[in-house]
């Protein structure tokens, strides 16, 4: 049976046959039994108190139903549960740190349509949940639930300052003022269209907003971070001096520079990095990426004496590289960027303010900036119906990529790896020149098909 959390939490096509109420109940009292086990739980119970949990969604409109089952769960566990109602991702981590609470819940499925949605877990100091937990709270979906009566169940309560919370913490983390800077804000009709505007409008900047009127159904619908069009149009119309695009629950950003060019999560961290290195705040001049960030990327840091760390796919893994190595800095070229002094998962909104504050800092436009990397062509190709387990042990296989690489040399880069949410294997290829990268990535992309098809 297929593992029920995949790379960031469990999510689906919302009331589909996945992301039902009935689980959003399962997965909460499921939660409540693994999530507060241990001294602190038992010195809780001791003194008569309850286990705290806060509880966040995004704007979909099935968020609704499933929060309220999510609640239900908690509650019936003896969990007391602070509501937060309709705020980003990175706000519910931050709560869940701010007032201690033993964990937190948010229901949303990021960029993903509407239609789906996602339930997630942080864990007590808002950090995300290591793989042998998420595997922990699956196992507990069958055993038996807390079931306290009386003054032991939990209350649900109105998280009522949530927000004010986040923009306080937001706008405590500039060093400067955005006075002068006109900022594009596209929010996805997502979580983001109240919290972005505001704090940028506090910081001083200039702020036109779009995608901003959340009805439940229009979340990431040709607007967002996966949709920058409507973002690069309307930087350019009002000659402002960048965009920033939120995905749906604003856990990430993309920027636009003033001349419309899209600006990556890879481009981001470079600056960043480069910036921070040179205020001393760069711990240990290191800087964390996923092996799918761009090879300019590692030879911008290679010039600037910063030393880069690779991980696994997904921001969960960046975080657990940046606490093992006590590291401030990293992020995926998805525009998840985490700034571990101030958060403790990927931000939009502080990845936006960070990067308009280099800019008013240094008196650089965001294109001027972002000319610190190069970035290389890079060719994605996906690979479906093959067995990717054996991707490693195939010798035909590293056979082609051994060739492969051997032709780019120093100048490329080929990643072959099974995806963690599909039946298929990725296959990328970075070179000078675009037509090389296509054209090893077509020839490894029927190597991968001929030897490892599934057959029927």
């Amino acid at each position: 049976m297929p593992r029920l959390f995949g790379t960031d939490g469990v999510r689906g096509l919302a009331n589909g046959e996945v992301i039902t109420a009935d689980l959003a109940l399962g997965l909460a009292q499921a939660a409540a039994r693994v999530l507060t086990r241990g001294r602190h739980a038992d010195q809780l119970r001791t003194e008569g108190k309850r286990p705290r949990a806060v509880l966040a969604r995004d704007p979909r409109v099935s968020g609704e139903f499933i929060s309220a089952a999510v609640a239900a769960g908690l509650a019936s566990s003896g969990i007391d549960v602070l509501d937060a109602g309709v705020i980003p991702t990175p706000a519910a981590a931050f709560l869940v740190a701010d007032v201690e609470a033993d964990f937190g819940v948010m229901v949303s499925a990021s960029h993903n349509p509407a239609a789906d949605n996602g339930i997630k877990f942080f864990a007590i100091g808002g950090t995300k949940l290591p793989d042998e937990v998420e595997d922990r709270i699956e196992q507990a979906l069958g055993q038996p639930k807390m079931t306290p009566t009386g003054g032991g169940v939990g209350r649900i309560r109105r998280f009522a300052d949530a927000e004010d919370r986040y923009v306080v913490h937001l706008i405590s983390t500039l060093d400067v003022r955005l006075d002068g800077l006109h900022v594009v804000i596209d929010a996805a009709h997502g979580a983001a269209a109240g919290v972005s505007p505001e704090v940028f409008a506090l910081a001083g900047a200039k702020v036109t907003v779009i995608g901003a009127d959340p009805d439940g159904l229009n979340i990431n619908d040709g607007v967002g971070s996966t949709h920058l069009e409507g973002l690069r149009a309307m930087v350019l119309e009002q000659g402002a001096d960048l965009g920033i695009a939120h995905d749906g629950d604003a856990d990430r950003c993309l920027a636009v520079d003033a001349n419309g060019e899209t600006i990556d999560g890879d481009r981001m961290m470079a600056i960043l990095a480069v910036s921070l290195k040179e205020r001393g705040l760069l711990a240990r001049d290191t800087l964390v990426a996923t092996v799918m960030s761009n090879l300019g990327l590692r030879m911008a840091m290679a010039e600037h004496g910063i030393r880069l760390l690779e991980t696994k796919v997904g921001d969960r893994y960046v975080l657990e590289e940046l606490d093992a190595k006590e590291l401030s800095l990293g992020g995926e070229q998805s525009g998840h960027i985490i700034f571990r002094d101030h958060a403790t998962t990927g931000d939009g909104i502080l990845t936006g303010l960070q990067l308009a504050a280099e800019m008013v800092r240094t008196g650089k436009t965001l294109a001027e900036l972002a000319s610190v990397m190069t970035v290389y062509p890079q060719v994605l190709l996906n690979v479906p119906g093959v067995d990717g387990q054996a991707l490693s042990t195939d010798a035909g296989v590293t056979e082609a990529v051994r060739v492969a690489q051997e032709r780019l040399g120093d100048s490329g880069r080929v990643l072959l790896r099974p995806s963690g949410t599909e039946p298929l294997v990725r296959v990328m290829v970075e070179a000078v020149e675009y037509e090389v990268a296509a054209s090893i990535a077509a020839h490894l992309a029927d190597v991968v098909r001929d030897r490892l098809a599934v057959r029927s």
